[in-house]
């Protein structure tokens, strides 16, 4: 991770509702989401928690009530495009491939702006080196490879802006312990490689852990614990807050 005196992306004092659902809420508590380059973030919490939420709010996917969006310290606005615009990337949970679309045209998708030819072909050829599995699959349909193919698909995709955040929606959904572990170290050589932020939302905690720096833990849309990553597991404070046990700060 590089040290940086400026946060690249920093989310403050933010509260989220749907519909009348107040789902996340740092008001009160003065709290903040940043993220540094080349760092590797993951949020945990139980289910409900706020997580998703979350990852989509810095993708300005879910409008903020109140609160402050910044990019590099300066406000920004917090819509879907002007995330794009700043080199936020979203890897979403809920769709990771257009399967009637081969593997070459899904990961194409993701150069879309891109209007010279060359570096499309360019930035092609780097997923196709990040991910050498996919090649002799390219004129194949998306929906015929496996999760963790179509998994590696939606990443490429992700990448193809060279983003300078990437931020992940449960990357594990339906994958094998190690098919989930080779996914994750990739993305952590990836980050290292290009000095790129990643916001990873995951239920594997300790494949998530392994490969992150800090950790926020969530719990009914608040923060209740920001810190290295090694620390979740020594502090046992996620066990509290999967029990219910998580308590005021004394």
């Amino acid at each position: 991770m590089v040290e940086n005196n400026t946060k690249l992306l920093s989310l403050r004092k933010i509260r989220v509702h749907y519909g009348g659902v107040l789902a996340l809420d740092f008001k009160e508590s003065g709290a903040s989401v940043y993220v540094n380059e080349g760092e590797v973030i993951v949020l945990l919490g139980p289910n409900g928690a706020g997580k998703s939420t979350l990852l989509k709010t810095m993708f300005g996917l879910t409008p903020i009530s109140s609160g402050d969006v910044l990019w590099r310290g300066k406000k920004v606005e917090c819509s879907s495009n002007a995330m794009k615009d700043l080199g936020i990337s979203f890897v979403s949970q809920d769709k990771r491939v257009f399967p009637s679309l081969s593997v070459l045209e899904n990961i194409e998708l993701g150069g879309l702006n891109l209007k010279d030819q060359a570096v499309l072909k360019e930035r092609l050829a780097e997923m196709l080196h990040i991910f050498p599995n996919l090649k002799p699959k390219l004129n194949r349909r998306a929906g015929m490879l496996s999760g963790g193919q179509q998994q590696m698909i939606a990443i490429a995709r992700g990448l193809m802006a060279r983003p300078k955040v990437l931020l992940l929606d449960e990357p594990s959904v339906g994958l094998s312990p190690k098919i989930v572990k080779d996914v994750l170290a990739v993305v952590r050589k990836i980050s290292q490689e290009r000095n790129m932020a990643v916001v990873i939302v995951e239920h594997n905690i300790k494949s998530a852990l392994e490969i992150a720096d800090r950790a926020y833990i969530l719990d009914k849309g608040s923060i209740v614990f920001e810190g290295p990553a090694q620390k979740v597991l020594s502090t046992k404070i996620f066990e509290r807050v999967l029990m219910n046990k998580y308590g005021p700060k004394k």
